[in-house]
């Protein structure tokens, strides 16, 4: 008498599939996220005009600061205005206010 035939699904080759598709599935998902986990060299903030205009606008707070023509609070304060305007000159969302009509 014969060995009743087993099902497709419980055959070796149909687990090695699945382990193929997991493994497809896996190596995708790998390529989709690898800037996250494999940043490039590159820095994000080199080719970020608001942080380019926000580190010479901070400087010339830095400096004015050292020569003494301002005050700790009067920096902080013209820091958080220069890095507001940076941000709208640049086309991103300045800190409070509201986003630009489209």
């Amino acid at each position: 008498m014969a060995a009743p035939a087993r099902p497709f699904l419980d055959r070796p080759l149909a687990r090695g599939l699945a382990l193929l598709v997991l493994l497809a599935c896996l190596a995708g998902l790998a390529w989709l996220e690898r800037e996250r986990w494999l940043p490039s060299e590159r820095s994000a903030a080199a080719d970020d005009p608001a942080a380019l205009c926000f580190a010479a606008r901070a400087a010339e707070i830095d400096g004015m600061l050292a020569e003494g023509v301002i005050q700790a609070a009067q920096a902080a304060l013209f820091r958080s205005r220069a890095e507001a305007m940076c941000r709208a000159t640049a086309g991103g969302e300045a800190p409070g206010l509201p986003a630009p009509p489209q």
